[in-house]
């Protein structure tokens, strides 16, 4: 069984309180129990959240030790301003999707820029939350 993780960087934990009309009413806790609903017994999952880069970066260097499979991230604001985080990624070389819910392209011209995307195999923006679920079918098929 593949191992999963999804990461998930700044504020992130505010989903479902911070601007509902942009990230929607579902919160991170509630992500986490349907994409575990969705692939038991198909993968084997393990979230992280952290508003601290640093945090991200030691996670993400755990799991290239633990031999993970992929990772999907949202790294939050990290991915318009993170070199460090970028750095890590690619150090890390584990198959990463990076995952916006919103569109950051509809969104100010700082979000236009990914410093991380480089890093990813593939980038999903603006599905909403449908774009976990997406990266995680991707990433077992590979």
């Amino acid at each position: 069984m593949k191992k999963i993780a999804i990461l998930n960087g700044p504020n992130l934990d505010r989903l479902g309180k911070r601007e509902p009309e942009i990230y929607g009413s579902t919160t991170l806790a509630q992500l986490e129990e349907l994409v575990r609903a969705e692939f038991a017994g198909k993968a084997q999952l393990e979230f992280f959240q952290s508003n601290h880069e640093g945090a991200l970066i030691d996670k993400i260097a755990a799991l290239a030790d633990a031999k993970f499979d992929g990772v999907v991230i949202n790294g939050g604001a990290f991915t318009h301003t993170s070199v460090a985080l970028r750095d890590a990624l690619l150090g890390a070389h584990l198959p990463t999707i990076e995952v916006h819910i919103s569109n950051i392209y509809k969104r100010e011209d700082f979000r236009h820029k990914s410093l991380t995307a480089p890093a990813c195999i593939a980038v999903i923006t603006g599905l909403g939350l449908e774009g976990y679920f997406a990266a995680v079918r991707f990433l077992l098929k590979k």
